[in-house]
């Protein structure tokens, strides 16, 4: 397992519409590329259960994540299935006016990578959804 806090990234859109982007299925998991077969299932008021394949150096993984949320605060994640079952971590957001920052701070692990090289793994992968979820904010923001 590795510690990883990951401070710092803002999003060009206020609290308000970060989390309304992050609670609309068509919009906020569409902007995730490499995806296919989606589902959300809710498990009660705060929490969905999300799964999907996705696109792993050119092979369908199946994926799944436990997410409970706590607006306006963060949400936090328990992946079930894929390279990085058995993680945990939470996505928290500051609002900073007509910006939001978002922190992500959590223990990962996995049975597929190398724990040399998880950190790393992480890290590209944190960046990877935060700039695919910048570009779905944008475009979230000229519908509403």
């Amino acid at each position: 397992m590795v510690f990883v806090a990951d401070w710092g990234s803002v999003f060009d859109a206020p609290i308000d519409v970060v989390w309304k982007y992050l609670q609309s299925d068509t919009d906020h998991g569409n902007s995730h590329k490499g995806r296919r077969n989606f589902d959300r299932k809710p498990v009660n008021e705060n929490t969905v259960m999300l799964s999907w394949e996705q696109d792993i150096d050119g092979k369908w993984v199946r994926m799944s994540n436990r997410l409970t949320f706590h607006p306006p605060v963060g949400f936090f994640v328990e992946p079930l299935e894929g390279p990085m079952a058995g993680s945990k971590f939470f996505n928290y957001y500051v609002p900073k006016g007509k910006q939001t920052e978002v922190v992500v701070v959590g223990e990962w692990a996995s049975k597929t990578i190398p724990a040399a090289q998880l950190e790393q793994a992480v890290m590209a992968n944190l960046e990877k959804v935060f700039h695919e979820d910048t570009a779905g904010i944008k475009e979230f923001g000229r519908k509403t």
